[in-house]
C-alpha cells in the first residue's frame, strides 16, 4: 500500500485549473521530485498535502487514512519554505522548538528534541545563535531541523535550495539527501531544476499545466520520455517531425525535408500509433547519440555543417544543419575525432545507430 497517495487531486482557482485530476501513489521512505516549469502545480500540490488549501475535487491518503478533511496541525506533515520563514527575534532553538511549544510538548522533551534534530543537521553547537548570523546554508538547516523535530509522517520541502549559490547548493543537496536517507522520511520535494531532480530523487513526477505528463525513475524519463513535452524538458533533445514515406513489414520509411530516406525499425508497440503512409512522425534523437565518426552499429545519418560550438567544461556541444534540419551534437572533451578538432564552418558526416531514434508521437 502506498504511504502518500494522491487521488485524483484536482484545485481550481476562479477560472483556472492549478490542478487537473493529479493521481500519484508515494512509498514509504521515498524521495519524490515534483518537477516543471513554473505554473505547473507543484507548490499547490504541497500545499494541499500539508492542508493549507482544501481541493476542488479529489484526497489526500497518509498511511492508508483519508487525511483530507484534517486540518494542517492533525497531519503530521513538517514543510520547509523556499524563504525558510525563520523567526528573526529567536535564536536557533526557539525556532526549531517553536512547533513543539505549540504543541505543548514538555520542556524537557524538548530540549531534547531540539539537540537531536540539531545534531541530525550538522548544527550540535549552535542552538544559542540568531537565525540572523547564519549563512543560507545554516539556516536552511535550521529550517530544515524545525520541520524534523515534529518527527513527521511526510516531509515537504518547496524549493528549499533556490536561495544558496551554486557551489553552496552543491554541497547542502548532498547533505540534504544524507540527512533523509537517515531519517527515512516520506518526502515530497518542489524543484523546477532538472539536475537538483536528478540528484535527489528516487523518482520524479514532471508535472505541466496541472497534470502529471510522467512519473518514474530520472533514467525512465530521460531514456522513455512519455511524450514530446517530456523529451523536450529533461535533458537536450533533437526533435523532428517527419512524414512516412512508406511502412513496411518490420521498417519505417521516413524522409527528410530535403526528401532523402531515413529507415528506421519498427517499435514492438507500433500498432498503437496506427501509422500510414503520408501521415507525420515525431521522432527523438539525443545529442550524445551522435558521432563524429563510423564507430559498430551505426549508419551515415548525413553531412551537416556545424554552426556553432560551445564549450561546457566535461561537454563540449555543437549545434550543426543538414538534410534541412538543424540538431545539436554533444560529447565529452573538446575533440572527438581521431583527425584533429573541429571548427565551426566544416561540414562532417554524422553517424548513428538505428535503435537511438525514439518515435515520441504519430
Amino acid at each position: 500500500m502506498p504511504y502518500l497517495e494522491l487521488r485524483n487531486l484536482t484545485q481550481q482557482f476562479g477560472s483556472q485549473k492549478a490542478l487537473d485530476g493529479l493521481n500519484l501513489s508515494i512509498e514509504k521512505g521515498e524521495l519524490v521530485s515534483l518537477l516543471g516549469p513554473s505554473g505547473c502545480g507543484k507548490t499547490t500540490t504541497i500545499r494541499l498535502i500539508a492542508g493549507f488549501l482544501e481541493p476542488t475535487a479529489g484526497t489526500v491518503w497518509i498511511d492508508g487514512r483519508d487525511v483530507t478533511p484534517l486540518p494542517p496541525e492533525r497531519r503530521r506533515v513538517g514543510i520547509v519554505f523556499q524563504s525558510y520563514a525563520l523567526f528573526p527575534h529567536l535564536n536557533v532553538f526557539d525556532n526549531v522548538g517553536f512547533g513543539l511549544r505549540a504543541a505543548k510538548v514538555p520542556r524537557r522533551q524538548i530540549e531534547s528534541r531540539v539537540h537531536r534534530a540539531l545534531e541530525l543537521v550538522n548544527l550540535p553547537n549552535e542552538a544559542n545563535r540568531a537565525v540572523f548570523e547564519l549563512s543560507g546554508g545554516e539556516q536552511q538547516r535550521v529550517a530544515i531541523a524545525r520541520a524534523v523535530v515534529i518527527e513527521p509522517q511526510i516531509l515537504l520541502l518547496d524549493e528549499p535550495l533556490s536561495n544558496l549559490d551554486a557551489s553552496l547548493r552543491q554541497r547542502t543537496r548532498q547533505q540534504l539527501r544524507e540527512l533523509i536517507t537517515s531519517l527515512q522520511t516520506t518526502t515530497v520535494f518542489v524543484t523546477h531544476d532538472q539536475e537538483e531532480a536528478f540528484a535527489l530523487s528516487d523518482r520524479i513526477a514532471l508535472l505541466s499545466k496541472g497534470r502529471c505528463q510522467q512519473f518514474g525513475t530520472a533514467r525512465d524519463l530521460y531514456d522513455h520520455p512519455a511524450n514530446e513535452f517530456v523529451a523536450r524538458f529533461i535533458g537536450r533533445a533533437n526533435v523532428f517531425t517527419l512524414p512516412f514515406a512508406a511502412v513496411g513489414g518490420d521498417c519505417l520509411c521516413l524522409a527528410w525535408p530535403s526528401g532523402r530516406e531515413l529507415r528506421l525499425r519498427k517499435p514492438a508497440d507500433s500498432a498503437r500509433f496506427h501509422i500510414q503512409a503520408g501521415q507525420s512522425c515525431k521522432l527523438l534523437l539525443r545529442p550524445e547519440k551522435i558521432g563524429f565518426e563510423e564507430r559498430a552499429g551505426t549508419i551515415r545519418l548525413f553531412s551537416a555543417r556545424l554552426l556553432s560550438y560551445r564549450f561546457a567544461g566535461a561537454w563540449s556541444e555543437w549545434e550543426a544543419e543538414g538534410e534541412g534540419v538543424r540538431l545539436w551534437i554533444a560529447h565529452s572533451g573538446a575533440s572527438p575525432t581521431s583527425d584533429g578538432p573541429l571548427a565551426v564552418g566544416m561540414t562532417k558526416d554524422l553517424w548513428v545507430r538505428v535503435e537511438d531514434f525514439q518515435v515520441l508521437d504519430v
